[in-house]
């Protein structure tokens, strides 16, 4: 059974990189993006060579944890999503708006969209490219969806989310393409906000998300999503806000008759219903099976029952294991003991 992680991983000390797991407030930190560019110019000279040390590293962990499908930690990313923006023209990130986020759950600062949304120069495939010569496994590219990015930045511009998404949906649509030319294989677009707002994802989040990956025609090509449930601001925090257990069941079948072809979703953090599994007919879902926020590590036997559990709806073949989402949460030693556990169970169904 196959193995990967889902992005994020614990950003090493000496990387002096505010991101929102180590922000004051944690993930909802008020002013995301507000440091990124002053730590960078601080960094000087170094950073090139500081960002593809932690990079070596990040890869070097998950190569020794016997992770198949990989990621760069997104070691470059002050978050998944606002780094991507600043590679888009029309979004203005010295003009911040206030903006309640997360469906309500919290405010913050964020930059905004002034104009049009459209693709800039090229920026991750060089990324990938210098990533890729590190290892003999493929990387995988995570970039945020649509629908995501326009519920985590504020917009003077646009009249609706679904014409917002629509635009964006193009600008990533060219990023994708130029990745999918320079022989990147594993591209992964986040929309945990279909969790939270399943109803516009059947509207139009699905079908933006698929515009993303419009004219992707290489069958070698892995067209992934990426759906979480919400993160805690801190590690082992008992009750924070999370999407409705049964946002998934209501997306299963749009999204198994979509272009998609593997749908992560979570389930170590909370338990879900197991039978929406079989609603996927031809789609392969990466199973989350790791806590991402608890310090506690999962026994093999914890992992494995619930693997059992979920092969009653759903073929092996079509089963890849996972984190929940992001490691950021984790210190490295904690990433590493929960992902050589989760690696050591897969082998066993393999």
């Amino acid at each position: 059974m196959l193995t990967t992680v889902i992005g994020a991983y614990p950003k090493p000390n000496y990387l002096k990189i505010t991101d929102w797991f180590n922000a004051s407030g944690g993930t909802d930190t008020q002013f995301p993006t507000k440091f990124y560019n002053n730590e960078i110019k601080q960094m000087g000279n170094e950073a090139e060579k500081l960002f593809i040390r932690a990079t070596k590293e990040i890869i070097h962990d998950q190569e020794e944890c016997g992770i198949d499908i990989i990621t760069d930690g997104e070691v470059r990313r002050e978050n998944y999503i606002h780094y991507h923006c600043r590679h888009l023209e029309g979004i203005d990130f010295n003009h911040l708006t206030e903006k309640v986020a997360r469906t309500g759950n919290y405010k913050c600062w964020l930059p905004t969209i002034t104009n049009k949304i459209s693709a800039a120069d090229p920026f991750l495939v060089d990324e990938w490219k210098s990533n890729q010569t590190l290892t003999d496994k493929p990387i995988k590219i995570t970039i945020p969806g649509p629908m995501t990015i326009a519920d985590t930045i504020a917009n003077s511009y646009y009249k609706s989310d679904d014409e917002m998404g629509y635009d964006l949906a193009i600008a990533i649509n060219i990023e994708i393409k130029r990745l999918v030319e320079a022989g990147c294989k594993y591209i992964q677009v986040d929309e945990p906000l279909f969790a939270r707002k399943p109803e516009n994802a059947l509207n139009f989040g699905i079908s933006n998300l698929e515009k993303c990956f419009e004219n992707i025609n290489d069958s070698s090509i892995e067209k992934i999503t990426h759906i979480c449930c919400g993160y805690p601001d801190k590690i082992d925090a008992i009750d924070y806000p999370k999407a409705p257990l049964d946002s998934y069941k209501k997306i299963t079948k749009a999204l198994d008759n979509s272009i998609i072809d593997s749908i992560s979703i979570e389930d170590a953090h909370r338990y879900i219903d197991l039978s929406l599994l079989s609603d996927y007919q031809r789609t392969k879902v990466i199973f989350g099976v790791i806590k991402i926020a608890s310090s506690s590590i999962e026994t093999e036997e914890e992992i494995e029952n619930r693997i059992k559990e979920a092969l009653n709806y759903i073929s092996k073949e079509q089963l890849i294991l996972a984190p929940d989402c992001g490691l950021g949460h984790l210190s490295r030693e904690l990433a590493i003991q929960k992902l050589k556990k989760m690696s050591s169970v897969a082998r066993k169904f393999s």
